[in-house]
């Protein structure tokens, strides 16, 4: 392993795959992402387990999965989760093992008290969201510019170092740029003599209100058709949420360029600074967002405009740029795979669930196989699905088993598996029967057994294994 390396992690809030320029997917402009994907290795299986901001981040951070990280649904003041103080993180590893560590932006991992009422960003859609983080709750982050999760993108605040609950800084810039300014000057006075640097970038654009953005590119979106602007062919024009994506996709796609902008001054200053060489830089997000495909357009739902996740990692002279269809990263296996890319591998803690896939990044060429491992999916429960969906997602095919109550037996659960072949089928626009096909049989087998290792505590779980040991009824 060389010197350890410096690591830039950058992450943009509901930013989705399909919205990176060079996917020639959605029709945005991204040059700066560009740049950096043709000298990464473009992850092509990097999935969100549970494709909301605090779950994600919670995984994404301790390498647990939501029954165990104590973020099993995103975090308000209704809810009340929160992630506890004392849970393992890559970044307290890294911050003890000697690295200069700092995280700008936001966090959304806080857990809501009464007094966030009256010194955040305060009610929002009947609930409170913003939480003042106290410097013993930071998680191995020595340098600490953030807030909990407000949305008002062009008067953002921000509780700065060890400034008090009732001393926030409201800043009157678009909250990007403000970041990208801070991280900068972080990168031009860290001295690495010191120790190597860890700095997380975590915006919260482009995530709604997308308009809350510089218009700057703005009139390059306006120009185009809804066919344009939409090409997806699981996006139906005609309905609400068709309509609704129509109406806001430039300022989506506007607030995406705009992102893009900020991330170009952030990789230039790594150059200007002489650190781009031995600096491990990661632009990823923690969900993506519908846009009208499948009639829906948010998040939080198991498609791949929602689980797929931008997923691109440079480190000059160590991992190969180009498309790695080889490597799958669900949200568990972020935390334990930058400790393996910072040579601490031997330092994961053995409460992390996910997988260290460093060895399958670092020195080797991406290659067009089928790939390996698999990503749980959980969903929320609803009143139409109960307890919540279950999935597995792998390299060419997602398996997704519904459920509901069951009418004649009180507690337990009717369970109705879908198999899609993402190769065939990378829009989702039909599934197969998973229990008359050999795949999904295959994957429900899997399913039960990734559940199991992991501990989940889906109440319909007992009913899965029924269905699993019923299997041999079931013709391929």
């Amino acid at each position: 392993m060389p010197e350890q390396p410096n690591l830039l992690f950058i992450m943009a809030d509901q930013f989705r795959d399909a919205a990176l320029g060079f996917r020639d997917a959605d029709p945005t402009y991204t040059p700066n992402l560009d740049g950096l994907a043709r000298e990464s290795a473009d992850v092509a299986h990097a999935v969100s387990s549970y494709p909301v901001c605090s779950p994600h981040r919670a995984m994404l951070m301790t390498g647990q999965h939501p029954h165990r990280n104590g973020v099993p649904v995103n975090i308000n003041s209704n809810t009340g989760a929160g992630l506890p103080p004392d849970i393992d993180t890559w970044s307290r590893v890294l911050q003890e093992s000697g690295y200069q560590t700092g995280y700008i932006g936001k966090w959304h991992l806080e857990a809501v008290t009464a007094e966030d009422a009256i010194w955040g960003e305060g009610f929002r859609e009947g609930a409170v969201w913003d939480a003042y983080s106290p410097p013993d709750r930071r998680h191995g982050f020595s340098f600490w510019y953030s807030y909990g999760a407000a949305d008002n993108h062009l008067r953002p605040h921000y509780w700065m170092g060890d400034a008090p609950r009732e001393e926030k800084t409201i800043v009157e810039q678009w909250s990007v740029e403000h970041e990208t300014d801070v991280a900068v000057d972080f990168l031009r006075t860290v001295d690495t003599s010191e120790g190597p640097f860890a700095l997380v970038v975590s915006h919260n654009p482009p995530h709604q209100p997308f308009d809350q953005a510089p218009t700057t590119f703005r009139d390059r979106y306006t120009a185009l058709a809804p066919e344009e602007l939409l090409t997806r062919p699981n996006v139906d024009l005609g309905t609400p949420a068709g309509r609704e994506a129509v109406e806001k996709a430039p300022d989506y796609f506007s607030a995406v360029s705009a992102v893009d902008e900020q991330i170009g001054r952030l990789l230039a200053s790594l150059e200007e600074t002489g650190q781009r060489e031995n600096t491990i830089v990661i632009f990823t997000s923690d969900h993506g967002m519908q846009l009208g495909s499948h009639g829906l357009m948010y998040k939080n739902v198991p498609w791949e405009e929602s689980m797929s996740l931008p997923f691109l990692i440079r480190w000059p002279g160590h991992i190969a740029a180009g498309r790695n269809e080889r490597t799958l990263i669900g949200s568990v296996d972020v935390a334990p795979t930058l400790l393996g890319l910072t040579g601490l591998s031997d330092k994961i803690p053995d409460a992390m669930q996910g997988t260290d896939v460093s060895a399958d990044l670092v020195d080797r060429t991406p290659s067009g196989s089928n790939g390996a491992g698999s990503a749980i999916y959980y969903g929320p429960p609803a009143p139409d699905c109960g307890p919540g969906i279950r999935g597995l997602r792998t390299a060419d095919s997602k398996l997704l088993v519904d459920c509901r109550a069951d009418p004649s037996r009180p507690g337990r659960y009717l369970l109705t598996p879908r198999l899609f072949d993402l190769r065939a089928d990378p829009y989702e626009m039909r599934h197969l029967a998973a229990m008359e096909d050999a795949r999904g049989k295959e994957y429900c087998v899997q399913l039960l057994h990734e559940l199991e290792v992991a501990g989940d505590t889906w109440p319909a779980l007992e009913d899965l294994r029924a269905m699993v040991a019923d299997l041999d009824r079931w013709s391929p």
